[in-house]
């Protein structure tokens, strides 16, 4: 069964968070390569995200 959008955007943001904790060339403001991926993917899906809820909730 395919992954829920909910869970993919909790995926997202735990895998961003867990980078963030761990990388010494991230900080909030500037992000590496890898981070700024992890950031995009997190905010994306987190506009789909809550855009179905809208949606779904009117």
């Amino acid at each position: 069964m395919a992954e829920s959008l909910y869970d993919r955007y909790m995926k997202a943001s735990t895998a961003n968070r867990a980078h963030g904790e761990t990388c010494s060339r991230c900080s909030p403001d500037v992000r590496c390569d890898t981070g700024r991926r992890l950031q995009e993917s997190f905010e994306r899906l987190q506009d789909a995200y809550l855009a179905q809820q809208k949606q779904t909730r009117g």
